[in-house]
């Protein structure tokens, strides 16, 4: 499993690193890094994940780092392989398929060349295997780029193209325009083999003709209809142009033609294994500009990396269109790769194909590790695929985990509970190896014979899974007992009866630190006659409904404190109205008005005739006088549309809780009079979403929208979550018992000196951070939103501040004070604050604490030890601080 960097080392050397201004300045060109795990999947190959804040986007990314030094040909080592070609497929599909061949195993994967996607979904360049041909570039032009492996395992970027011929009756030989390719030539001739890698064979837009054992097998065939790849041993030969077409047309059944083709390149030896792509990301050292070209867009991005020796192997997926990682540009994609370390990088297909597997020590397959951003994985038609020698099988160590183990809580139990352990036995070379486990452990807790961890006492325990002297070691941290309980999900909507989805329960303890809690320490309250609510194996729930239509509640509570949370169920989708149209006056934007709809007014959108090229293509659009919002839990958008049968298309837009655009594309209107469609949601968008606009485009017609509605399932509100009060919060007597006070409010006249309070932050946040008496107070600047360079400034600024607390002798707790500004912080920056703040806790054993300057209502709290206090706008807060008191640190007296 992943192992976290820790914190505390990472920010003392990036407050060095920033002690010059040159390193200060490549900084700020390149974001900073939140967040690392890495594991080694086989000897020479491991897998680094990681985060990254850049000054307008999150970034999530996931790269397998190979070594291929064992040779990618030979038998040992790790190979490189061509990946699919039997047609569009998930990459775990195809991997799952993968012939690694005798004694080796598949390692991972990553999705491979760009493809014909709305034609024959063949990969649109060059493919070889074990040093064969399997499709060439499409025709028109000589060579494509490819990344190849060659037989001492060395990788390059290249250009690979086809060299081929067609040897007719009486010697002729002709060129052979191309191979397996994803579109047939305009002029020439072209071969299809079992080896077609698509779908479905592309339209010939000529004659055609089989060929057997080198011979014409039947008449040629005029405009062959499109069919299923050719059977092993047969070749379809096409032509297109009148000179090839009367060639191809003089065949007769019995004549001997002869199809040759083989790869090559523009320099050096055939690769033993290639895949194609399209832009250079890195040449010679040297990342690309991609600025003003069509694809230097943000997106999901997939791409190799090679170390100017070939040795060492980049596979990288960055995910995008999605609010925990917006993507990156071909321009920002190549100086990533750079800074990896790449001497030569070429991009992959990206967006939806952006896929990327990875194994584990001890595990039979690999799994998926990035976020696809259309939710789930694309049916894509080849890849790269890591293959390594299967080892020897015999045990040589356990990996173990928390069963479910991922997030921040892996490794922790509340006191009182469980937690299911899992040991996958492996063998020296990562590979699976049998041998069930003993358990035992040490500190505070105990494992019984099933695996499963007591936590008795808080602090540090270590589980062991020992067999033959063979051992594995997971660290736990217990943290107290649980206080409250949460669910992951406050609300779960069914769209119909026997449907389910999952939920997990998390704990805190009475500092705030969450672990899950498994089925196994709560008893759930439900309607069993509507709902049956099971254990998913994995350490959380699965709810279904046993009822067409129904709406309840589920209570869960923890067997050892009490401690409880609901959860509201809902079955059944119902239209809820979103907007009426009834204002559509008031909706503003080209081709827009007002017009009679089913029942009152509606919307027209009238689109006009497009635009000459090279200018963009016409639309007619209109927003509303405000963002309408979405129910939270809608699983589709209706509208009623009244056609012209111009095929014009409705599109609906909305915006994510982040602000990020979504378009839902309709249908081409092909009939007239009115038609309801319904545009299903995505998973991804981060919810709730609002409707910031209606278009529509492509031919030019004129539409009318009526009665936008959204398909909802019938939870009703979430439960209500309440708190008790937080020992911090004191009355005038516990806050005046401190050594000395600050305050957060109203300035007081500069006469009345502040007599109760060192100094009062007012909530301008515009002064530089202070050390007090202990304190290092840090206030920060929420003026601007996180991906508006804000979260960036903020960060950079809490880890210099964090950096410089660390080793201060005579400074013992550091307090964050921010303006109260929901809209500007996101969720993401959010919670790094309280990560970075609890782990400067823990690795220092200092305090910390997050003062929020204005807010709607006065709240105190605790998240990971980290006292949290927000004081309410208008009224004077009071606070009474002593760094290095026993307990905590802080009373607070609200106004």
């Amino acid at each position: 499993m992943p192992t976290p960097r820790p914190l505390l080392p990472v920010l003392l050397a990036w407050a060095l690193a920033l002690s010059s201004p040159a390193a200060a300045a490549a900084a700020d060109d390149t974001g900073i890094e939140t967040a690392r795990t890495a594991r080694h999947i086989a000897p020479g190959v491991r897998l680094e994940s990681y985060d990254r804040l850049e000054s307008d986007r999150w970034l999530r990314i996931d790269e397998l780092v190979v070594d291929t030094a064992g040779g990618t040909g030979g038998t040992g080592g790790v190979r490189v392989e061509y990946l699919g070609g039997d047609g569009p497929e998930t990459v775990a599909e195809a991997a799952a398929r993968h012939d690694a061949g005798p004694g080796r195993r598949v390692l991972g994967a990553v999705n491979g060349d760009f493809f014909d996607i709305r034609g024959s979904g063949a990969p649109l360049g060059p493919g070889l295997r074990d040093g064969r041909l399997l499709h060439s570039p499409a025709p028109g032009t000589a060579s494509a780029p490819a990344v190849g492996f060659g037989p001492d395992g060395r990788g390059r970027i290249l250009r690979l193209g086809l060299a081929g011929s067609v040897t007719l009756p009486g010697g002729r030989v002709r060129p052979l325009a191309g191979f397996n390719a994803a579109r047939p030539p305009a002029e020439g001739f072209a071969a299809y083999t079992a080896d077609w890698p698509g779908a479905a064979l592309p339209a010939p837009g000529g004659p055609a003709v089989e060929l057997r054992g080198g011979r014409v097998a039947a008449p040629p065939v005029r405009e062959p209809a499109r069919r299923a790849r050719p059977a092993p041993g047969t070749t379809l030969l096409l032509s297109r142009g009148a000179t090839a077409t009367a060639e191809l047309a003089a065949l007769r059944p019995g004549d001997a033609v002869a199809v040759a083709a083989r790869p090559v390149t523009g320099a050096g030896p055939v690769p033993w294994a290639a895949v194609g792509g399209r832009e250079a990301l890195v040449v010679a050292g040297v990342p690309q500009d991609h600025d003003g070209e069509p694809n230097d867009t943000a997106a999901p991005r997939t791409a190799v990396g090679f170390s100017r020796d070939g040795r060492q192997v980049r596979l990288v997926a960055v995910d995008g269109r999605q609010r925990d990682s917006g993507g990156l540009t071909l321009t920002g994609l190549g100086r990533m790769m750079h800074r990896l370390g790449a001497y030569e990088a070429l991009n992959l297909d990206g967006g939806g194909s952006t896929t990327l597997l990875a194994g584990a020590a001890g595990a039979t397959a690999p799994t998926l590790e990035n976020t696809p951003s259309d939710g789930t994985p694309r049916p894509v038609p080849n890849g790269l695929v890591l293959t390594a020698p299967a080892g020897s099988g015999r045990l040589a160590g356990y990996r173990v985990e928390p069963l479910g183990g991922v997030g921040p809580d892996f490794g922790r139990v509340l006191r009182g509970l469980t937690r299911t352990l899992t040991a996958t036995g492996h063998d020296a070379a990562l590979g699976p190896a049998p041998g069930a486990p003993s358990w035992s452990a040490a500190g505070g807790g105990s494992v019984d014979p099933a695996g499963v961890f007591h936590a008795l006492r808080p602090g540090s325990a270590t589980a062991y899974a020992q067999r033959a002297g063979v051992e594995g070691v997971l660290p736990l941290d217990v943290l107290g007992p649980p206080v409250r309980l949460r669910p992951t999900r406050d609300r779960i909507g069914l769209a119909e009866r026997g449907e389910s989805a999952g939920f997990g329960l998390v704990g805190y303890d009475a500092q705030g630190a969450a672990a899950a809690v498994e089925p196994r320490d709560v008893t759930l309250r439900f309607d069993r006659s509507r709902w049956n609510v099971t254990g998913d194996g994995r350490g959380g729930f699965t709810v279904s409904a046993r009822t067409a239509r129904a709406t309840g509640m589920l209570r869960a509570t923890v067997n050892a404190t009490g401690a409880s949370a609901e959860l509201a169920l809902g079955v059944g989708l119902e239209a809820l109205p979103v907007a009426a149209l009834e204002d559509a006056e008031r909706w503003t934007g080209p081709g827009a008005a007002a017009a009679e709809g089913r029942a009152g007014w509606g919307l027209a959108l009238s689109v006009p005739a497009p635009a000459p090229a090279p200018l963009p293509g016409s639309a007619a659009s209109a927003a509303p006088p405000r963002p309408v919002p979405l129910p939270e839990l809608a699983r589709s958008v209706s509208l009623w549309v009244a056609g012209d049968g111009s095929g014009a298309r409705p599109d609906v837009r909305l915006a994510d809780a982040g602000g990020a655009a979504l378009t839902l594309r309709g249908p081409a209107v092909d009939w007239t009079g009115w038609r309801r469609i319904t545009l299903p949601l995505p998973p991804l968008p981060e919810r709730p979403l609002t409707l910031t606009g209606l278009s529509a485009s492509g031919a030019r017609g004129r539409l009318v929208l009526d009665a936008v509605a959204a398909e909802t399932p019938p939870t009703g509100p979430a439960p209500a979550y309440r708190t008790r009060p937080d020992p911090v919060v004191a009355g005038a007597a516990g806050v005046r018992a401190r050594p000395w006070r600050f305050a957060v409010g109203p300035a007081v006249p500069a006469s009345a000196r502040n007599p109760d309070a060192d100094f009062v932050f007012t909530g301008a946040m515009e002064r530089p951070a202070f050390t007090h008496r202990g304190v290092r107070f840090l206030p920060l600047d929420t003026g601007r939103a996180t991906l508006d360079g804000g979260g960036l400034g903020r960060m950079r600024s809490l880890r210099a501040a964090l950096a410089a607390a660390a080793r201060e002798p005579g400074t013992g707790a550091l307090a964050v004070v921010r303006q109260y500004a929901p809209r500007a912080v996101d969720r993401k920056e959010a919670a790094l604050l309280t990560r970075y703040l609890g782990e400067f806790r823990r690795t220092t054993g200092k305090r910390a604490a997050v003062i929020t300057v204005g807010a709607p209502r006065f709240t105190a709290g605790r998240s990971e030890g980290v006292l949290e206090v927000s004081a309410r706008r208008g009224v004077r807060t009071l606070f009474g601080a002593d760094a290095f008191a026993v307990g905590d640190w802080l009373s607070v007296r609200p106004g």
